[in-house]
């Protein structure tokens, strides 16, 4: 709900900025095309003021302000073309008559207004005061419109965080609650220590990940922890394994970006194989390059499609794209048995 205040009240406010803009650029169009040296009254000595022309550039910017705001978000901005450009001849043709049947005939019944001059003389006489205009109203269209984008990219991106997250937690949650409460009837000592790193990964996923980016450090914590509770579920079902190498610290990373990949080998692993489960994780940091590979066996049988084409690894390659456009690879291999992702991010910015 606060996203959709954020950009909207934005939204409200350039409307009025932009009219503002637009008045003022009439205001001084009008003044500077008005205002002219001497004059019958003063013998060419100081200015004065035309209100004649003031009021001819009235009836081009009357005309300009029907195609800013009824002619281009009627039918311009919605793909008809021809419509507009109908629209335009028809205004166009409008304003002339106007200016020609009435404005000269009041302001210039004995010269201009005893004849017609014709509709050529006056379109490339008004044409590039209403392009001023209709010129402005585009400008600040178009500039609205990267505002809005990037606007929307950010509440896309934090939607999709969020996603993420509610995929992750229920899964992840309950599958450690089990393997807490199996080791608590055993009484194991490992209990405490189970609590408390569910405890730091929850508080990571909950409070640390609200931010764009995040330490890479942290996250490689966060990701060696959560290997470290997942592999409670294998135990002596089979071998798990993370190595990591490079220097995190300084270094950022959009957050939970990777989890997704690293789940998904268990996924993968818990649900088609009862034991010899091998799960291979590698995280390196090389040249501000980041590398993931992540290896898991599989029952030949089982059908790792739906895992592969699940809703969290298609939420986070779209999350790839906006946070790291040409900037990542991703390359998933579904052998017979085997399951491998290897994933390169280039997280400089």
């Amino acid at each position: 709900m606060s996203r959709v205040q954020s950009i909207e009240k934005p939204l409200s406010q350039s409307l009025w900025i932009e009219i503002g803009i637009l008045v003022l650029i009439a205001l001084a169009f009008f003044f500077g095309t008005s205002l002219t040296r001497g004059g019958f009254e003063t013998d060419g000595a100081g200015y004065e003021f035309n209100w004649t022309r003031l009021v001819f550039l009235f009836n081009y910017l009357m005309a300009a302000l029907v195609i800013n705001y009824v002619l281009l978000s009627k039918y311009y901005y919605k793909g008809k073309y021809l419509q507009f450009a109908i629209g335009i001849v028809v205004v166009i043709i409008g304003c002339v008559l106007i200016e020609e049947l009435v404005l000269e005939k009041i302001f210039f019944p004995d010269t201009r207004g005893s004849r017609f001059t014709g509709v050529l003389f006056n379109f490339i006489r008004m044409i590039p005061m209403i392009m001023l205009f209709v010129g402005s109203k585009f400008a600040w269209d178009a500039q609205r419109k990267e505002r809005e984008l990037a606007q929307l990219k950010g509440a896309i991106n934090d939607s999709q965080l969020q996603f993420l997250k509610s995929q992750i937690n229920p899964h992840f949650l309950f599958n450690s609650l089990n393997n807490l409460y199996s080791y608590a009837l055993e009484k194991s000592e490992k209990t405490p220590g189970i609590i408390l790193e569910l405890s730091s990964l929850l508080r990571y996923m909950l409070y640390d990940c609200r931010e764009s980016y995040v330490p890479l450090d942290k996250e490689a914590k966060y990701i060696h922890d959560f290997i470290k509770l997942q592999s409670l579920q294998i135990e002596d079902r089979g071998d798990v394994t993370f190595t990591s190498s490079g220097n995190f610290k300084g270094r950022v990373i959009a957050p939970l970006i990777l989890i997704v990949f690293i789940e998904n080998c268990f996924k993968h692993s818990t649900s088609s194989q009862s034991d010899k489960i091998k799960i291979a994780i590698d995280l390196t940091l090389d040249n501000d390059v980041v590398y993931l590979k992540c290896q898991n066996t599989h029952a030949k049988s089982s059908n790792t499609n739906n895992l592969a084409q699940g809703i969290g690894l298609e939420n986070v390659k779209k999350r790839l794209a906006l946070m790291y456009p040409d900037k990542h690879k991703l390359r998933i291999n579904d052998s017979e048995d085997v399951y491998t992702v290897d994933l390169k991010i280039n997280i400089v910015s």
